[in-house]
């Protein structure tokens, strides 16, 4: 079973549909004794960063995920859950984040030389910087979706797959049983769903 941790942030039931229908077991939850039972975690979420850290905190999610990943269960962060597993990001102050990967949070703007559109939203292809389960059969240039104006850095040792906005950014970051994607799995279409199985698959799921 996956759980999808439930702590006020992010597009909790599509990423469940999405998990159905690969035939993955999947629950939506805030319950520490159903997230302890699960086999594998997924971290969502949408919105500010500073937001979604209090939410974890508040809900007492931020210490459940934190227990459970250094057991070794399977965590994987999406999108602003993604960023979530990095030691901070500077969204609106300096925020502390979990820590589970090395790395900042940062604002892409800034970075670019020319103009392009900050959020950056749309297909972009992914370029695999190391090897991992997480990508088994997935053609290097494959197009994925993304949403989100911040992104990590500083985090090069973590690095398995970037993206091109006219710079190199994160687009999946991994240490030991934590995984992350900037982008939407469960919005990427077959090879989106794909990338979830082998998550599933690498948590023991038998799909």
């Amino acid at each position: 079973m996956i759980a999808i941790i439930d702590y006020g942030v992010g597009n909790l039931f599509s990423l469940k549909f999405s998990l159905s229908s690969i035939g993955a077991s999947a629950i939506v939850s805030r319950d520490p004794d159903t997230i302890h039972e699960a086999d594998a975690l997924i971290l969502p979420g949408v919105g500010a960063f500073g937001d979604a850290a209090e939410k974890l905190e508040e809900t007492g999610m931020k210490q459940v995920v934190l227990k459970e990943a250094a057991a070794g269960k399977p965590l994987l962060g999406i999108c602003l859950g993604m960023q979530l597993l990095f030691d901070s990001s500077t969204e609106f102050g300096m925020h502390e984040g979990l820590g589970l990967i090395h790395g900042q949070v940062d604002a892409i703007e800034p970075k670019l030389t020319r103009k392009l559109d900050i959020p950056h939203i749309g297909w972009n292809q992914l370029h695999f910087v190391k090897d991992s389960e997480l990508f088994d059969g997935i053609p290097e240039g494959t197009y994925v979706y993304f949403v989100h104006s911040y992104a990590a850095f500083h985090c090069e040792e973590h690095l398995i797959a970037e993206t091109e906005y006219e710079i190199p950014l994160t687009a999946a970051a991994a240490e030991g049983n934590v995984y992350g994607t900037q982008f939407h799995p469960e919005k990427s279409g077959p090879m989106g769903l794909r990338i979830l199985k082998n998550f599933c698959r690498i948590a023991g799921e038998n799909l």
